[in-house]
């Protein structure tokens, strides 16, 4: 009699165990909810959430030492006067760039490093980090 209670009681204790480590889909919501695991980040300019690699402007990084290269995207606003980039490194995931002249854009003082976008040959662009191109 006292095998099939203990049983019971280790297959009620299992089953319980195993619906609290049950991950809950869609449950990594940002502040804006956006789910980060199906590709989504929060675009400042667009005020909405984005998929970075699906963005019509992709730069990949160059001068890399890692065993692997990372691509950014670049997002202007309607009127070209600003433009956001996703940066995979620090602690934002993204950085808004104002207009400065006809054809470059740079992150305000507020941040440390000197971000700059800059056109780069026909129908590219190239993002500078304190004067050093990082993507292209």
């Amino acid at each position: 009699m006292k095998k099939p209670i203990l049983f019971s009681m280790m297959f009620l204790g299992s089953l319980f165990f195993a619906q609290q480590k049950a991950p809950v889909l869609g449950g990594d919501r940002d502040v804006h909810g956006c789910i980060g695991s199906a590709g989504y980040t929060y675009s400042q300019i667009r005020n909405n959430c984005v998929k970075v690699f699906e963005q019509k402007i992709k730069l990949k990084e160059v001068g890399s030492d890692k065993s692997y290269t990372t691509m950014t995207a670049v997002i202007f606003s309607k009127d070209m006067k600003r433009a956001e980039v996703f940066i995979p490194e620090g602690a934002a995931k993204s950085i808004i760039l104002e207009k400065e002249g006809k054809k470059s854009w740079k992150s305000g003082s507020h941040i440390k490093e000197t971000y700059e976008l800059v056109p780069y040959k026909k129908a590219g662009y190239q993002i500078k980090k304190d004067g050093v191109v990082i993507y292209q």
